[in-house]
C-alpha cells in the first residue's frame, strides 16, 4: 500500500471515529524509519502505556542475553539464592527466565496487576511477596497472565546487569531511540516494574515496533539495538493462550512478552485500555494506537480498528 493510500485510509478512520465518538486518543502508521500517518484526538502527551511496558522489558532481557549476561534457562532461585525463604515451595527452583517470559511461572494467578498494586498488594517488598507464594502447577506447563512474572524477569535482568532496569534500558534503548527518561512506576523498593506503567507519547511508544520491524536496527541512525535472533525468538509463539469466543485478539498465542496477532506473522505489544503497537512484517508497517481508560476501548481495537484499518492494510 502506498503512503498516499495509507494516509487516505487513516483520514477515513479518523472521520468515522469522530462521527461515532469512539473512545480513542491517537493513531499512527509507520514503516521502519518514518511515521506515515498520524492523528491525535486529544493533546499529544505522554500517557501510561500499562503492559505495553512488558515488551520493553523483554527487549532488555534479549539485549542482556546477547551480551552473555543471561540465558533463558537461568533459574529464578539462582538469581536470588540469598533471599529465599526457609519454607520456599520446592517448585520455586524450577522456574526459569523462559517460564517468566511466557507467563507460565506456575504461580497460577494474576499477581501485581495494577488494581492490586493500588490497593497495596505485595507491599513493602514485591520480590519477597512472590518468593513466598506457592507454586501451584508445574512451571512451563500453562499460560496465566500475570504482571508478577514480568516483574520477576525484570529483577533477574537487574541482578545480571548490576544496575536498575531503567538505567539499562536508557543505555541500550531509550537514549539511542531519543526517548529521553520516561516516567515509570517503581516498586516500593525503587525497582522499575518490568510489567507495567512506562509513560510515553504515541510515536515514542511505537519506536520499539519500528526497531523490531527492521530486525533490531533503529533505521534513522543505523544503530543496532537488539539482535535479530532475539526478535525472531521473542515474537514467535511459545505458548497457547485461552481461546475466547468473542474475538480472536487474545487467542493467537504468546511469545516472550509479545502477543501474537490475527494477521500473517503479526505480533503486538499490548497495554491495558488499548495502548497497542502492532507489527505487520509482511506489509513492512507498524500500527500504534492509544485509547482512554474506561469502557469501549476493546470495541475500538477488536472491531473498528480491525475492520477499518488492519484488514485493509493486510489486504
Amino acid at each position: 500500500m502506498t503512503d498516499q493510500s495509507i494516509t487516505v485510509l487513516i483520514d477515513d478512520f479518523v472521520r468515522y471515529a469522530q462521527d461515532h465518538e469512539l473512545p480513542i486518543e491517537a493513531i499512527a502508521v509507520g514503516d521502519e524509519s518514518r511515521v506515515i500517518a498520524e492523528h491525535h484526538f486529544v493533546a499529544d502527551r505522554p500517557r501510561c502505556i500499562y503492559s505495553h511496558t512488558k515488551s520493553y522489558m523483554s527487549t532488555a532481557v534479549g539485549i542482556a542475553i546477547g551480551e552473555g549476561l543471561l540465558s533463558l534457562d537461568d533459574r529464578l532461585t539462582d538469581s536470588f539464592a540469598g533471599e529465599l525463604p526457609a519454607d520456599a515451595d520446592p517448585r520455586l527452583g524450577e522456574i526459569t527466565l523462559r517460564d517468566l517470559l511466557t507467563m507460565s511461572s506456575g504461580f497460577d494467578g494474576s499477581f501485581l496487576m495494577i488494581h492490586g498494586r493500588r490497593q497495596g498488594e505485595g507491599c513493602p517488598d514485591y520480590l519477597q511477596y512472590m518468593l513466598h507464594k506457592p507454586v501451584l502447577v508445574d512451571p512451563g506447563s500453562g499460560f496465566h497472565y500475570s504482571s508478577a512474572d514480568s516483574y520477576l524477569a525484570g529483577r533477574m535482568l537487574e541482578q545480571a546487569a548490576g544496575m536498575r532496569m531503567g538505567e539499562y534500558l536508557w543505555r541500550h534503548v531509550f537514549e539511542p531511540l531519543g526517548q529521553g527518561w520516561p516516567v515509570w512506576e517503581n516498586d516500593p523498593q525503587g525497582h522499575p516494574l518490568g510489567g507495567s506503567s512506562i509513560e510515553m507519547r504515541l510515536t515514542e511508544m511505537m519506536k520499539l515496533g519500528q526497531v523490531f520491524l527492521n530486525d533490531g536496527v533503529w533505521a534513522p541512525t543505523g544503530q543496532r539495538i537488539v539482535d535479530p535472533e532475539w526478535i525472531a525468538q521473542a515474537t514467535a509463539k511459545h505458548i497457547d493462550t485461552p481461546v475466547r469466543t468473542d474475538d480472536d485478539g487474545w487467542s493467537c498465542g504468546y511469545g516472550y512478552q509479545w502477543w501474537m496477532s490475527p494477521y500473517p506473522r503479526a505480533y503486538r505489544a499490548d497495554g491495558a485500555y488499548g495502548q497497542i503497537t502492532t507489527v505487520l512484517p509482511e506489509q513492512g508497517l507498524v500500527v500504534a494506537i492509544q485509547c482512554p481508560e474506561g469502557d469501549g476501548w476493546e470495541t475500538v481495537v477488536r472491531h473498528e480498528l480491525h475492520e477499518r484499518v488492519m484488514l485493509p492494510l493486510v489486504g
